[in-house]
């Protein structure tokens, strides 16, 4: 990775981390409320985020002849297996149960809850065991 990239990159994780704490979805509380149907605000979070994820992935290959960085614009081929859906179902099980997702956990212990160390610590856990289990 040369460095525009590294900086593009460096630059695209901190809008996306203050975005994450901007939005409160860094606290699990504010996400278990959502999760039980007593707070909505993070639909708009989500939603804003599905808006422009499928603008830039739909419209920029049409605007643009290849990425503004280098390479070339590419389709990522995706599977339904039974993988994905025991996979996506645990996903959702551990979400619901302890309100904390991969990167608002990562982008809450720059804002300082250090509680969240547990749920990364299990998070590289689970990643490390599924490394191990797709090996056999």
């Amino acid at each position: 990775m040369n460095a525009a990239k590294g900086f593009a990159t460096l630059v695209a994780g901190m809008v996306f981390g203050f975005g994450l704490a901007l939005s409160t979805m860094i606290r699990p509380e504010v996400v278990l409320g959502f999760l039980q149907g007593k707070d909505f605000g993070l639909m708009l979070v989500m939603g804003g985020g599905a808006c422009v994820t499928l603008l830039a992935y739909k419209l920029l290959p049409r605007l643009l002849k290849r990425p503004v960085l280098g390479g070339v614009f590419g389709v990522h081929p995706s599977q339904w297996n039974r993988d994905t859906l025991v996979g996506s179902a645990l996903f959702g099980v551990g979400w619901g149960l302890t309100g904390v997702c991969p990167g608002p956990a990562i982008a809450g212990l720059g804002a300082g809850n250090f509680t969240l160390l547990w749920a990364v610590a299990g998070l590289a856990l689970g990643a490390l065991v599924q490394g191990w289990l797709a090996d056999r």
